[in-house]
């Protein structure tokens, strides 16, 4: 099993409601679909994530799971979550991996690409 067999998609958003601009505190969330395009089931074990706010301050999130879940995905089924993050500027990056393991027993990795949170007209 490799980590080709698990894609990711993110979908962002801005959330003005959670936001208090004159605090510095940007509220994003961020959706998530895994989808196994491989032939057996993994299961979420755990992630890694690093959030780069727009002043280059580096933040590292690492825990069991995802909204307090370990997905188990079957060949050809997905699961979506959604969570947030809040940044002292109008605009940041997220990237990072999630541990999955195999039926097999096997652990792998699956890259998670660098997307962006940002106000909307904020980046060009």
């Amino acid at each position: 099993m490799n980590k080709k067999t698990i894609q990711v998609t993110v979908k962002t958003e801005y959330l003005p409601y959670q936001s208090s601009p004159e605090k510095k505190q940007y509220a994003f969330a961020y959706h998530i679909t895994l989808s196994n395009v491989g032939h057996i089931d993994a299961q979420l074990i755990s992630r890694h994530w690093i959030i780069i706010d727009g002043n280059g301050v580096r933040r590292e999130v690492k825990g069991m799971g995802v909204v307090g879940e370990q997905p188990l995905i079957s060949p050809g089924e997905s699961y979506q979550y959604s969570s947030g993050a809040v940044l002292e500027t109008v605009v940041g990056t997220m990237q990072g991996s999630y541990h999955m393991q195999g039926e097999n027993g096997q652990g792998f990795e699956v890259d998670i690409p660098m997307f962006s949170l940002a106000l909307p007209n904020a980046v060009n």
